[in-house]
């Protein structure tokens, strides 16, 4: 029988043809938002990964919303035009099936930072810093940039600079998009308690905490009807009186109303006081929690990092796929290491099939 992993999903008419994942990862090599050459390289390394579900670098949807000024965007049409570019040569080396999305975001109060390899602190006077903003004038840290709590009609503003996105990513031609809800960004600072004190309709209950996601998500289906919408969120925030598991299935089941066709499950990003869990699998938990609470497809991920680990995930009906980031970027023929220890076929580009052979010899070995 095909392994788990190995077997194909179908998510709002769109078929993927496994249920292993590129998670999103940043890159910090963009040029004003459009992507570059490394991009190129990156997405094509993708491509040929074995993963059927490619979901590229978190996508900001205005400058002033990128982390730092390598940060990829889709605000202008150079960065449509060049996302293009790089999502046309992915495809060109990808197997048949290979499904290709883009994750659009808003930094929010964490934007105006630096490139990780840079310090990743906040930008200074002489680094062309920028106003930063978010659901309230709370600072993520000491010593952080204090952001402008947002206006109604800046809100309504940023929610038409998703829509817009959407439309770019469309043209572009991406398959799905994913929305950023997790790891202290905006839209997951509008759903914690701890960084959204307003008192009006965007804050205090959970239903006003959610509405901004909400119909950004709202916007973004009706803007691009025919691209499958999925959404990634922080299930828990890991801090005393933070946003937690019970409100993420109640957050899950309002967004699949909207559309949203899976939850990526993972946790975190949003408090510096953090007491984060590590190990195998640790937010696994969190994607069967989604799982059986909103009754919602899911996506497991969060340090998973061997085949036998990924293959148990799904077989056990914790999570509909997994995704793996780091693992990608250690050994970018993950996903054929995956099918050589699972029995399942390798489908390698004509010219690396020769290589085939050694991958299965490595893994028997290693078996």
């Amino acid at each position: 029988m095909t392994a788990a992993l190995f077997q194909p999903i179908t998510l709002d008419g769109l078929t993927f043809p496994n249920r292993l994942a590129v998670a999103p990862m940043c890159q910090y090599s963009a040029d004003d938002g459009s992507a570059t050459d490394w991009h190129l390289q990156q997405w094509m390394s993708y491509a040929m990964s074995g993963a059927g579900i490619v979901t590229v670098e978190m996508t900001d949807v205005e400058r002033h919303g990128r982390i730092s000024h390598g940060c990829l965007g889709l605000y202008s049409d150079h960065n449509e035009a060049a996302a293009k570019r790089a999502l046309d040569a992915a495809r060109r080396v990808a197997p048949a099936g290979t499904k290709f999305g883009t994750q659009l975001a808003h930094a929010g109060r964490k934007a105006s930072c630096q490139r990780p390899w840079e310090g990743g602190g906040p930008l200074k006077a002489d680094q062309d810093p920028w106003q930063t903003v978010s659901a309230s004038a709370i600072p993520y840290d000491e010593g952080w940039h204090t952001p402008r709590a947002l206006e109604e009609d800046e809100i309504h503003r940023l929610i038409d600079r998703f829509a817009e996105a959407a439309r770019r990513a469309e043209r572009a031609g991406f398959d799905f998009i994913e929305l950023h809800a997790a790891h202290g960004y905006l839209i997951f600072q509008f759903l914690s308690p701890l960084s959204n004190r307003r008192t009006d309709r965007w804050g205090g209950s959970l239903e006003n905490r959610m509405r901004f996601a909400v119909e950004i998500a709202r916007a973004v289906k009706k803007a691009v009807p025919g691209l499958m919408l999925g959404a990634r969120l922080s299930v828990k925030e890991w801090v005393d009186g933070g946003f937690d598991v019970d409100e993420a299935v109640e957050v899950a089941k309002a967004l699949k109303k909207e559309g949203v066709a899976y939850i990526c499950a993972s946790s975190g990003g949003n408090s510096p006081h953090q007491k984060l869990p590590s190990g195998p699998g640790y937010q696994v938990d969190l994607a069967e929690a989604i799982r059986k609470g909103a009754d919602i497809p899911t996506r497991a991920v969060g340090l998973i990092t061997e085949p036998q680990q990924a293959e148990a995930v799904l077989a056990e009906g914790r999570a509909d796929m997994v995704a793996l980031a780091r693992a990608f970027l250690a050994d970018p023929r993950w996903g054929w290491r995956a099918a050589a220890a699972l029995g399942a076929p390798i489908h390698a580009a004509p010219q690396l099939a020769r290589s085939v052979t050694t991958m299965e010899h490595w893994e028997k070995a290693a078996g």
